[in-house]
């Protein structure tokens, strides 16, 4: 059973309907698939709730995929002979919610982590049918697991990143597990105590509940205001509440 008895009744109690909600997974893992990843232990128990509420999910390990390095949104235009990112970005922007999974090596995130932050910064610069950035009106959280401290390091890098390019980030958007320091059990190793960790298993809850909340706010709203912050009406030379140029 992924969930606890306080998750179950979380979600049996819930009176919100967010059906209509999509969510996309991606762990950052250095390991392929299907190699044991234990960030996507932790995963499942977000991923477990929002299911449970008619969430539409869906992992992706980047490492599984031909993605190219570089800052441009198709790297096979600078050369490369075959870059995965564009049909993943087209996942990316179907989804209401992003979560981005990471372990920690060296106190930092992956480097499939930092590698997949440079392509979503690739593709920021997009915009969405008001004229805003492309990522506006998504929220977006973070899961973190180790054997070593850079739990919150690696957050903060991440949960910055997400929301400099466009998404939300609602109240306690990170969650993370960190076994002993050193050699020893990782989260979903026999004897770890990590999926019965009370206090991952708390801020896991409350992560996925906030981006659930936060997700139908905004849905609900259609986005975030459009206005003071349309990237297409700046560049016309309009100024929000400046007085405007006469446009001939």
């Amino acid at each position: 059973m992924v969930l606890n008895e306080k998750q179950e009744a979380l979600c049996s109690e819930s009176a919100w309907d967010f059906s209509d909600l999509t969510a996309l997974f991606l762990n950052c893992t250095l390991k392929r698939s299907p190699e044991l990843s234990h960030t996507e232990g932790l995963i499942r128990i977000s991923r477990a709730i929002m299911e449970k509420n008619g969430v539409a999910c869906e992992l992706i390990r980047p490492v599984d995929h031909n993605i190219a390095f570089g800052v441009y949104a198709d790297m096979t235009t600078q050369g490369w002979e075959k870059d995965d990112w564009p049909e993943i970005y087209e996942k990316v922007k179907a989804a209401d919610i992003l979560v981005i999974g990471s372990s920690i090596w060296l106190g930092e995130k992956t480097s499939v982590c930092t590698q997949l932050i440079e392509r979503l910064y690739s593709t920021s610069g997009d915009l969405n049918d008001a004229g805003q950035y492309a990522y506006y009106g998504r929220v977006g959280g973070c899961l973190i697991t180790g054997n070593e401290d850079g739990a919150k390091h690696c957050s903060m890098s991440i949960l910055y990143a997400l929301q400099h390019i466009g998404y939300v980030i609602p109240p306690q958007a990170d969650a993370g597990w960190l076994g002993e320091a050193g050699p020893g059990p990782s989260y979903l190793d026999e004897g770890s105590g990590g999926p019965e960790n009370d206090f991952t298993n708390r801020n896991t809850t409350f992560m996925t509940w906030n981006l659930l909340h936060m997700a139908r706010m905004l849905k609900d709203a259609g986005g975030i205001p459009a206005h003071g912050n349309q990237r297409s009406k700046w560049d016309a030379g309009c100024r929000f509440d400046w007085p405007n140029p006469e446009h001939r």
